[in-house]
């Protein structure tokens, strides 16, 4: 993993990707269990696929979370993970 320096405009691009408290609870899950499939995550936080989604797209554009995809049982699983394990914000 990695660390981000922000700074500028990237600060409300990254504060508004954390500002939510199921993507907080998103990463808090993806910290703990390192990888997973969106309908694990779905599944854990008692919320649907479609909106963990929704939630992923969000942290993905953000750089926080990357997504990949696998086999699965009955089809292909998005797989997302952290990518980085820290982030700093320059004030100057």
């Amino acid at each position: 993993m990695q660390e981000l320096l922000i700074e500028g405009d990237e600060v409300v691009k990254i504060a508004k990707a954390l500002s939510s408290k199921t993507r907080w609870r998103i990463i808090t899950l993806l910290r703990d269990k390192k990888k997973t499939d969106i309908s694990r995550i779905a599944e854990a936080l008692k919320q649907t696929e479609a909106n963990i989604s929704a939630q992923i797209k969000i942290l993905e554009k953000a750089g926080i979370v990357k997504t990949h995809y696998e086999p699965g049982e009955h089809g292909v699983r998005k797989i997302c993970e952290l990518q980085l394990d820290r982030i700093v914000i320059k004030l100057r």
